[in-house]
């Protein structure tokens, strides 16, 4: 019946009959063969006897019924649905005795009027691939389990110095717990040199040796940990290679000198470290009476260390923040660190700045808290950026609102004026994009304004012929506001001129004149634009748009008026306005304290 069933399913599935037996059959590798409900229709050898079933018992059954992973299956029938072929797919599928078989699924479908008719599957065994990995990996979790049990600490990285394991000893002794996968070279925050100079980490030893592909031995240093402590410690880096004597990666163990180094010379090199630290780093006792104090806390509060030392810490702290020292010191004596706490406190001078503190727990050798380190950090000018930065975006809203009541006004009366929906997206795109041209001019001066000339050619610039164009005034550098609205004006003459005036054709000119007329706080711009000897003008009516921004919204824009004539082949538009409300000044800058 087997037979039967696979040579009729076969020469239905237009495969070769001639060499199906002797390769498919007799293979190693499982086949089946499934409809596009799911159901198996054929299954070799092979597959039958990867899972230990007589034909009977497996073919013409739901093929989701022999999978441990029912999202599995649901997935690749889902994908074979959709036309996508599957390679490798990792799946389990259940075996006659229970037990459960690791495989690989590689399928493609069979398609007729875009309906999935059936599909092949290829099925390769690799349980004993999956049940090596995890004899694999419990062995790396034991050798990681007699790691944590270590009271030393212990790293490893790959070849490149990215951190792949570090033991519970090393995390503790860092005083961090490194991203694995991410951090680089060293499980430390920081480091430094015995001198006290500080030490990048891709220059430590760890590094060196995975660079020279070396062993680094006597080689001292002084990690600083994140609450502000620092311990004295020797690195022992080793490679790590494979067989073939290639490097993986290497090892490190790093042995606290802490306690070896009790004795002065450390007691010395760690106070350079304190010393040359431009954070102001203070101790204190549970009191809150001062214990030490460096020369970043001189230079930051401005008392000397005489003067500082034994006295009690609030006299750094303004009388409104008295009743943050409680607080901090009941914080403490839970053991609980402070980070990037952000306050006021006071110099010796009186003067208030606004500091980042970091305060830890200070323990003595059998544990007990006994006190606390405190590094300071002064944020004066970072709350001046953030200040300058909020008033930049404030400005840039003020800004970009004027942009948005321009371009409405723009559409509103483009719109009256349109006489189809094409003839009103020609109009209003080139508005705008004269719009942006004015803006250009006001960014790249830094929004501080543009001169008229500046302008007059930028907007004349896409239509040719500015050569026909002649400036000549006073120097006047127009405000933002003056530059948006002239140059929607100056954008409508150009377009008039290039459609049927001077810029149309090779005869005429264009003169643009302004003067200044009138004392202090009563003077007011005059500008006249007069376009001379060009062909007969066709354009510019009593109720076109140009009219419209060129007699009214231009003029009431500047506190001024407008006036357009118009001939046979002349086009003189004149505006006045207050200098007040044209010219640029300071307060046009955008605004920064």
């Amino acid at each position: 019946m087997e037979s039967a069933v696979m040579t009729g399913h076969m020469s239905g599935l237009g495969l070769p009959q001639i060499d199906y037996q002797d390769f498919f059959e007799n293979g190693g590798i499982g086949l089946h063969i499934v409809d596009g409900a799911g159901r198996i229709l054929h299954a070799n050898k092979a597959e039958l006897t990867l899972l230990g079933y007589e034909a009977p018992d497996y073919i013409g059954r739901d093929i989701a019924s022999f999978h441990a992973d029912e999202r599995a299956i649901n997935d690749i029938l889902a994908r074979l649905s959709r036309g996508e072929a599957v390679e490798r797919y990792p799946a389990k599928l259940l075996a006659r005795d229970g037990s459960i078989r690791h495989v690989e699924i590689s399928s493609s479908g069979q398609f007729e009027n875009g309906q999935l008719v059936h599909s092949r599957c290829f099925t390769v065994d690799v349980t004993q691939l999956r049940s090596a990995e995890q004899a694999s990996h419990q062995k790396d979790a034991r050798f990681h389990q007699i790691l944590d049990a270590l009271p030393v600490a212990v790293y490893t990285t790959d070849a490149r110095g990215v951190i792949t394991y570090c033991n519970r000893a090393s995390a503790e002794l860092a005083g961090r717990e490194p991203k694995i996968g991410q951090d680089e070279w060293c499980v430390t925050f920081r480091l430094f040199t015995v001198d006290g100079q500080e030490l990048p980490h891709d220059q430590c030893p760890m590094a060196i040796t995975l660079k020279e592909n070396r062993p680094i031995r006597n080689v001292e240093a002084i990690a600083q940990r994140p609450d502000g402590s620092f311990f004295p410690f020797l690195p022992f880096p080793t490679p790590l290679r494979d067989e073939h004597g290639n490097l993986t990666g290497a090892v490190n163990m790093l042995l606290d000198l802490t306690d070896r180094k009790r004795g002065e010379d450390a007691a010395q090199h760690l106070s350079a470290v304190v010393e040359s630290s431009f954070d102001a780093i203070v101790s204190k006792d549970l009191d809150g009476f001062i214990k030490s104090w460096n020369r970043g806390a001189e230079r930051l509060f401005g008392y000397a260390p005489s003067e500082a030392v034994g006295q009690h810490v609030s006299m750094l702290i303004p009388p409104e923040h008295h009743d943050e020292e409680p607080r901090i010191l009941e914080r403490l004596r839970r053991g609980e660190r402070i980070e990037s706490y952000e306050t006021i406190r006071q110099r010796k001078n009186g003067e208030q700045v606004p500091v980042s503190l970091t305060i830890s727990p200070v323990r003595n050798a059998a544990g007990r808290i006994v006190g606390a380190s405190k590094i300071a950090r002064d944020i004066t000018a970072t709350k001046e950026n953030e200040h300058r930065i909020r008033m930049l975006m404030r400005e840039v809203n003020h800004r970009v609102k004027n942009q948005y009541s321009v371009i409405l006004s723009m559409i509103r009366e483009t719109n009256k004026r349109s006489l189809n929906p094409d003839e009103f997206e020609k109009q209003v795109r080139e508005r705008i994009m004269a719009l942006s041209r004015s803006h250009d001019l006001l960014v790249s001066a830094d929004w501080k304004g543009a001169t008229i000339s500046d302008l007059i050619l930028a907007q004349a610039k896409p239509f040719g012929r500015e050569e026909a164009i002649t400036t000549v005034g006073p120097p006047v550098t127009l405000n933002p506001n003056a530059v948006q609205y002239l140059g929607i004006a100056f954008h409508e003459l150009c377009t008039n001129s290039a459609k049927y005036g001077v810029l149309s054709g090779h005869r005429g000119s264009i003169a643009v004149t302004w003067s200044i007329a009138g004392q202090l706080a009563n003077r007011t711009l005059k500008l006249t634009w007069a376009e001379q000897d060009g062909p007969e003008i066709k354009s510019i009516g009593n109720h076109g748009f140009g009219s419209v921004v060129l007699k009214r919204v231009a003029p009431q824009a500047l506190s001024g008026t407008g006036e357009l004539k118009f001939g046979f082949n002349d086009v003189i538009w004149t505006i006045e306005a207050p200098i007040s409300f044209v010219e640029a000044s300071l307060l046009d800058s955008p605004a920064v304290s």
